[in-house]
């Protein structure tokens, strides 16, 4: 006989046994468990069979393996991580073995010198290593080191329209600034933007101390957009020549990119302001408003209206630019540029030398003796033509034909200063008396193309009709 253990299993001989319950049924006699460890079962003749019941398997041998094999698992992997770890402290040189204990030394660098300072003018330190130049500056000391050779500048002007037929003039003013380049016998000469000075009818620089001046135009070219005005010496006190001083001209040639500048000028006609940053490029080519190009040094110093003609300075408080707000747009940030102080050089020495010219008498300005024409921009365009004044037809025995200048000559300059218009023409002639002489520049078309001339004019008397 044998038994089943599932529940329900039919015996030979036997009821439904249920081994959940410990119980036979449905046979001549039942058998009931006597305990938990053996059945009590009644065969049918009476007899009674003690069976052991089935004894549950012990997991206690189970669990001390998977004990001993995690803690074999964990020694395994703690070992091979020492040895990685130990291979790339021994790899990187992080360790070293000193005494028996893990030491971690800081070696002197071998490449270290010791460093000598020498202070320049007014608290510019330069502090050298055999690689590396540290440039310590303050900005505070190169501002009071310059701002006296600084001035602000107030351009009057008038302003002509024509409305219905009829002309209206309005009275106009501008600001910018100007820096002190030399000092004459008898005038004070400042450098600016030919753009701050054109046109005017009276131009008022303020000094350092707050006095106030008047100026007059000495020097205007138009190409490098660079202006001298001086200022009688005699109308200054002696208290403001105890303020202010000569600025010091630099060398552009010697700047490098990242350089720190600082930029100093009338910005926005509030008085004098400094701004600072680093040179962002060297030799950029900006092409201006009016067509013509120039190559400037740029900077991420803010540079505004107002601050043209003023000063772009290395840390050493030289000159190394002059300031123009000319070119450029509101739409850019961060993109000022200067003029090179090399470039502009030779350029103010020749200015300096010339006349100064202050507005004669209405009715005794000079003649030229031509009849012309605007050659606009619109024109230019269409006939390939130089901008500025052609010339129609030259009066016998004028100052234009004695000078050389012949009809269907374009005139582009009088005296170093662009010429677009016939006001503008004007406006010059108003600081030339009869009897004064100026460089007068043609392009005279040769060959189908346009050659330039530089003739000499001595202006003529003009004639009443004229006046």
């Amino acid at each position: 006989m044998y038994e089943n253990q599932n529940e329900n299993t039919n015996y030979s001989g036997y009821s439904t046994y249920n081994t959940n319950t410990g119980t036979a049924t449905g046979g001549s006699n039942s058998g009931v468990y006597s305990d938990a460890t053996y059945r009590n079962i009644t065969n049918n003749d009476g007899t009674s069979m003690r069976k052991e019941a089935p004894k549950a398997k012990s997991n206690v041998g189970g669990f001390f393996k998977k004990v001993l094999l995690s803690i074999s698992l964990g020694l395994f992997f703690g070992m091979f991580a020492g040895i990685g770890f130990y291979a790339v402290q021994q790899g990187t040189g992080l360790l070293e073995q000193k005494g028996g204990a893990d030491v971690v030394e800081e070696k002197p660098r071998e490449d270290a010198v010791e460093t000598s300072g020498t202070v320049g003018t007014e608290g510019m330190q330069l502090n050298s290593t055999n690689n590396v130049t540290v440039v310590q500056s303050n900005v505070v000391d190169v501002a009071e080191q310059v701002m006296p050779a600084m001035v602000s500048i107030v351009n009057s002007y008038t302003v002509t329209s024509n409305f219905w037929g009829q002309t209206y003039s309005e009275q106009e003013a501008s600001s910018g600034s100007g820096i002190i380049v030399s000092e004459t016998d008898s005038e004070l000469l400042i450098v600016s933007n030919n753009h701050v000075v054109e046109g005017a009818e009276k131009l008022e620089i303020t000094f350092i101390d707050g006095s106030v001046a008047e100026a007059h135009i000495k020097g205007l070219d138009s190409d490098m957009d660079l202006a001298v005005i001086a200022v009688p010496l005699e109308n200054i006190n002696e208290e403001t020549m105890d303020a202010i001083t000569v600025a010091t001209l630099g060398n552009s040639d010697d700047l490098k990119l990242g350089e720190p500048v600082i930029a100093i000028g009338n910005a926005l006609g509030y008085g004098q302001s400094v701004t600072d940053g680093i040179v962002s490029a060297l030799n950029r080519e900006i092409t201006m408003d009016d067509g013509s190009t120039g190559n400037f040094i740029q900077t991420n110093a803010a540079i505004n209206p107002g601050n043209s003609g003023g000063a772009l300075l290395n840390v050493n408080g030289e000159v190394i630019g002059i300031n123009t707000s000319k070119i450029g747009g509101s739409a850019i940030e961060g993109m000022g540029y200067a003029i090179p102080i090399t470039s502009a050089n030779p350029i103010i020495a020749d200015l300096m030398e010339r006349q100064t010219r202050n507005k004669v008498a209405e009715g005794e300005s000079g003649y030229i003796g031509i009849s012309l024409q605007e050659v606009t921009a619109q024109i230019s365009a269409m006939y390939n033509w130089p901008q500025g004044i052609y010339v129609l037809s030259v009066e016998e025995d004028s100052a234009a034909q004695k000078a050389g200048i012949m009809a269907g000559d374009i005139i582009t300059k009088f005296d170093g200063e662009k010429i677009t218009s016939y006001e503008g023409l004007q406006n010059i002639l108003q600081y030339y008396a009869a009897g004064d002489s100026a460089k007068i520049t043609v392009m005279r078309q040769e060959n189908g193309q346009y050659v330039q001339y530089d003739l000499e004019i001595t202006l003529g008397v003009r004639p009443k009709e004229a006046r």
